[in-house]
């Protein structure tokens, strides 16, 4: 990798802010990671939410016209499931119980009407989101 691959990728790492137990999180597999993909006409991106269970937290996304994405949700813990049972952890090495935000940016526009989301099961938000296609404007002077 030379000079100009190196620059090239540290200015496609996105800036992510974590909050809440996403940020408390530091001894566990880390939640919040971010890939992100780009093709000509859409982008993907992926997030590490490690501790989120599809079928017992409700994870919301929002993603704006600007690329911008942010995500939240709450971890939950200490309840075994189909239990009433509650449990004090006494070794806490994934993300604490509670909620959380990540936030981070596309590196352009998109049309948040065409993604396409999906929890997979290993705990990974995978997004498929449709670049904005503004069709540039054809003007001809004189009118015909």
């Amino acid at each position: 990798m030379d000079a100009q691959d190196f620059a090239d990728t540290s200015q496609l790492k996105p800036s992510v802010v974590l909050t809440g137990t996403a940020k408390e999180g530091s001894a566990a597999p880390p939640i919040g990671l971010v890939d992100i993909g780009t093709s000509e006409s859409a982008y993907l991106f992926r997030v590490a939410l490690p501790g989120v269970c599809k079928d017992q937290c409700k994870v919301k996304c929002e993603i704006q016209r600007d690329g911008r994405v942010h995500i939240e949700g709450v971890i939950t813990g200490g309840v075994l499931k189909d239990s009433s049972t509650v449990y004090l952890m006494k070794v806490q090495e994934l993300c604490p119980p509670g909620p959380f935000t990540i936030s981070f940016n596309l590196p352009g526009p998109v049309d948040p009407r065409l993604s396409s989301p999906a929890f997979r099961p290993d705990g990974i938000l995978e997004v498929v989101v449709m670049k904005n296609r503004t069709p540039p404007l054809a003007a001809t002077f004189p009118p015909p």
